[in-house]
């Protein structure tokens, strides 16, 4: 555990989120609001009933996307979580994107969830045995030809009759679960062959498939967000509230550093648009998902490779009404413009920053006086670094105030 604080005092220093759940709740000062309201309207009403959310976070480096980020996922109870950056994984082909959530998600394990649900509807406890359900019943001089039947209709019903879910990754789920369940039985280069397929692996042969009963096609561009939506409705029946999937640092789509991971060219760029927009257009045929989606105001103002440039995807994102006052409902929430960054909020996100770098064992760390932290709010409108990163980076020692 110490080692862990000390990593998160280590990337609080060098200008980055804690990366630590403890440390993000005990600096965060001002975006409950925002998070409470996200949590309250979505995550505990909206999402579990079917509703679906995209959420889009910008702001100046610094601003704290990648903190709340972290804070909001920390308050999701009951929801799998996938979240990535950018930086790392290709955006423009959602079948990456998918890839990705597919893997964080862990499919084995909601479907040993799914796999529980028809042991208990079959009028059994999972906890009276340890192996599979056929071996259970063999021991108990149940495994009779009825209740074989019973187990393959409650799969079909559960997955081959769902019409939200894609006909493949129906029978692929169908045949694992009943793997777990011991009926039908499925053999190990058969369970690996499926697992392969679900995600991306190229060697899976395609005749393969047409074995099991799938049709012999990959996921791909054209039909990973029909996937995706099978996936959440898998994640749903195994009793969770729901899919999260979050996206940091997609303004990495106009950087032009030569050193990153991932370049994009001006057809991928658009093509990651494209793919922004569909997903936005097709949202109301997910249900049970939240995206949140977060990127440096780069991508906004860069308006020959930003997002400006391509319209399709623009005049859906923008906020047709300016305010000063922020709406919590906006598809689009910028974190420069939160109205909670006053000398008080100054003051106190320093005094928990250095009540952290304290406990951690630093060097004797003072908080920001209120006359450093209004010289700080005094100047925030003009910095290309935002308010909150030079709160934390003056208080460290990293920043001079006036």
């Amino acid at each position: 555990m110490e080692h862990e604080l000390q990593a998160a005092v280590s990337r609080l220093k060098n200008g980055a989120a804690p990366g630590h759940r403890g440390v993000i709740g005990d600096i965060t000062v001002g975006i409950n609001f925002l998070t409470e309201f996200w949590e309250k309207n979505y995550l505990c009403d909206y999402i579990p009933h079917g509703g679906s959310r995209i959420q889009f976070l910008t702001g100046r480096q610094g601003s704290g996307k990648t903190h709340m980020i972290e804070f909001f996922l920390a308050q999701a109870k009951n929801y799998k979580i996938a979240s990535f950056s950018a930086r790392k994984i290709w955006v423009h082909d959602f079948k990456e994107i998918f890839f990705e959530v597919l893997r964080q998600s862990d499919l084995e394990e909601c479907l040993r969830r799914c796999a529980q649900t028809i042991v208990k509807e079959l009028g059994f406890s999972p906890g009276e045995f340890s192996g599979s359900l056929t071996e259970y019943l063999a021991s108990k001089g149940l495994n009779d030809p009825i209740t074989k039947r019973e187990i393959r209709l409650q799969l079909n019903q559960k997955f081959l009759q769902n019409p939200l879910m894609d006909n493949n990754f129906a029978c692929a789920c169908a045949l694992l679960t009943g793997g777990q369940l011991g009926h039908p039985i499925l053999e190990e280069p058969a369970r690996e062959a499926l697992l392969g397929w679900l995600s991306g692996q190229k060697d899976v042969k395609l005749s393969t498939l047409r074995s099991l009963g799938l049709s012999p096609v990959r996921i791909a561009k054209h039909n990973a967000r029909h996937m995706m939506r099978s996936l959440v409705e898998v994640i749903k029946m195994a009793g969770y509230s729901g899919l999260i999937v979050a996206v940091d640092d997609l303004d990495i789509l106009v950087s032009r550093d030569s050193l990153e991971e991932i370049r994009y060219t001006r057809l991928k760029r658009e093509d990651a648009y494209e793919s922004l927009r569909e997903l936005i257009d097709e949202i109301d045929t997910l249900r049970n998902v939240f995206f949140l989606l977060a990127f440096d105001r780069k991508l906004i103002d860069d308006v020959v490779n930003g997002m400006k440039s391509y319209q399709a995807l623009w005049f859906r994102i923008q906020n047709e009404i300016q305010s000063e006052r922020l709406n919590r409902f906006s598809s689009m929430i910028d974190l420069d413009r939160l109205p909670v960054y006053d000398v008080p909020s100054i003051m106190a996100l320093s005094a928990r920053v250095a009540k952290l770098l304290n406990s951690a064992g630093e060097c004797p760390v003072l908080p920001l006086s209120e006359d450093a932290a209004r010289e700080l709010l005094s100047k925030a409108a003009f910095s290309e670094l935002a308010l909150p990163r030079r709160v934390v980076l003056a208080t460290v020692g990293q920043w001079e105030v006036a």
